[in-house]
């Protein structure tokens, strides 16, 4: 088990917390990330690029002249795709990007960033942040004593006035425990964890 410095909201440190080697202390997998932040980059494209073929554009019903004798090519509609205002030839349609990653790899990616974050010192744990009501000016004043002006902090979503106080921050976020991934977690410089959800995460990932 992997010992943890806990702090209350002014870094002062007022306990330790063990947490399991292999979740947060154990071999970082690089490879990994790049399999499932493809995974949601892919799935986070809206795909709905579409352009209008020659059955969707209007007009051009009638053939423009007799098959022959006119000197000029032979053409069917002024809707086909070498005329001006014709429907694109084989062009994009709506689809869907998204596909899965099996539930074990995302496990482990997961396991793998916060590691990573453990590793680089870039993992902070606090007793508890459970501001009484929504204040971004507050919460920014803790994370620049936590040393974490740009962070990601996770926590119950439950704890709506912390997310209301971090989301309006330049570049912090909040993210539910349930909602953590290993694209945000990469994205942001610093990872706040409140000591309950750390031990979520153990449970979780374990």
């Amino acid at each position: 088990m992997a010992k943890f410095d806990v702090y209350d909201l002014e870094k002062k440190k007022v306990g330790e917390l063990e947490l399991a080697d292999a979740i947060f202390a154990g071999e970082v997998n690089e490879h990994l990330f790049y399999e499932v932040v493809k995974a949601k980059l892919a799935s986070d494209r809206s795909g709905t690029h579409a352009v209008k073929n020659r059955s969707l554009v209007s007009g051009g019903g009638k053939k423009p002249w007799k098959q022959k004798h006119t000197g000029r090519a032979r053409q069917g509609s002024t809707r086909a795709s070498q005329w001006v205002g014709g429907g694109k030839a084989m062009g994009p349609k709506p689809r869907d990007y998204s596909y899965d990653v099996p539930k074990k790899v995302r496990k482990a990616a997961l396991r793998s960033a916060l590691a990573l974050r453990n590793q680089d010192g870039k993992l902070v744990i606090v007793q508890e942040w459970k501001p009484a009501a929504p204040k971004s000016s507050a919460a920014a004043k803790v994370l620049a004593k936590l040393g974490a002006k740009k962070a990601l902090v996770v926590d119950a979503g439950a704890n709506e006035a912390l997310a209301k106080s971090v989301r309006n921050l330049d570049g912090s976020d909040f993210l539910a425990v349930e909602g953590l991934n290993v694209y945000d977690i990469l994205k942001h410089d610093i990872l706040v964890l409140t000591a309950d959800t750390a031990k979520k995460l153990e449970e979780v990932l374990a």
